[in-house]
């Protein structure tokens, strides 16, 4: 049984060339940082907190994490409606308030963006590979955790 902390990744499929591009650079992150992870899918970012608080929750009822750590994967891209911003916003702040209400540390990678291009530009691993970017930031977030818990 390995002791490796375990990260989810969560990721949404609406995109999907962007969500295996992001994923892509998150695994490789973690994989470099000999950090387990395990990946779900879920179909649009509107969907990523809920899975994300499925976890939470059901660990809580376990008494033992499951998951170290989580990464939230996805793309936006603005369309002719507000939709966009519907969606941006309430995605955001359902990340932002599982990880300060439940004291998880979360790598945000939803890309909110003009254009498909736009996006695939941010995703990309060659390119400005965002998914690793979340990756790295989970990592740091999981460390910080165990540091200021007093538990390093």
């Amino acid at each position: 049984m390995s002791t490796s902390p375990t990260i989810l990744i969560v990721e949404a499929r609406f995109y999907p060339e962007i969500a295996d591009q992001m994923a892509a650079g998150a695994i490789a992150v973690l994989d470099a940082a000999g950090v387990a992870w395990v990946r779900e899918a879920v179909p649009g970012c509107f969907e990523l907190p809920a899975a994300i608080r499925y976890a939470v929750t059901g660990a809580s009822r376990a008494q033992a994490p499951r998951f170290a750590g989580f990464i939230a994967l996805g793309c936006v891209i603005k369309g002719e409606t507000d939709h966009y911003e519907h969606i941006c916003r309430e995605a955001c702040r359902g990340l932002m308030d599982l990880s300060v209400q439940h004291e998880i540390a979360l790598g945000f990678g939803v890309l909110t963006c003009q254009s498909y291009e736009q996006a695939w530009v941010r995703a990309a691993v060659a390119q400005k590979n965002k998914g690793a970017d979340a990756a790295n930031a989970c990592v740091r977030m999981m460390a910080l955790q165990r540091q200021l818990r007093g538990s390093a």
